[in-house]
């Protein structure tokens, strides 16, 4: 049985609060010092590594690197955060209720915004990386994001597209923590 190791950046400088999906913030450089170090001394050795190539995990990935040269991470655009559209940059609290709760409404395939990425399209890019580390029968690493760690969450679950907005993993992923699923 393989394991998949999924590991989430560190915070991104002024990101409390904001919407920032697909915008490529960069990640606090410390703190992504820090999750290199310590994720570098959890994973094992003889992983194919892959990393959303935004900046934020690209800081994460270039720390693994430094400390585990066996870990040759390659970019997969896969492995990148929701597209939120218009919302990009937004606080939370700033979205319209409105425009939230009509993307909730319909949840696979409301784009955020009504220009953003669908759930379904989320799930649909996570699923072919799922599958191809399936078929490779090897253990791996994505250095990636919550939304990405959460649809890999439900594929391990046998789940291909979440019903609606309350059937969303709600787990708790902190900034660089560090996730282990297996394949079913």
């Amino acid at each position: 049985m393989s394991t998949l190791w999924l590991a989430r950046h560190a915070p991104v400088l002024g990101g409390e609060g904001l919407c920032y999906g697909a915008s490529d913030l960069p990640a606090d450089a410390v703190a992504s010092r820090a999750a290199a170090e310590a994720l570098a001394a959890q994973l094992p050795t003889g992983l194919a590594a892959y990393a959303s190539p935004l900046l934020r995990c690209q800081q994460l990935a270039q720390g693994l690197r430094a400390l585990r040269p066996d870990l040759r991470i390659q970019d997969d655009a896969r492995l990148r955060e929701m597209d939120f559209g218009a919302w990009e940059g937004l606080r939370w609290t700033d979205i319209p209720r409105a425009e939230f709760d009509h993307w909730l409404a319909d949840f696979a395939d409301a784009p955020p915004a009504g220009n953003g990425e669908t759930v379904r399209a989320l799930m649909a890019r996570v699923a072919q990386a799922w599958a191809d580390w399936q078929t490779s029968g090897r253990d791996a690493l994505w250095v990636t994001h919550a939304g990405v760690m959460r649809a890999a969450l439900l594929l391990s679950r046998g789940v291909q597209l979440p019903p609606g907005g309350a059937d969303w993993p709600r787990d708790e992923l902190p900034f660089g923590s560090l996730l282990v699923l297996h394949a079913p």
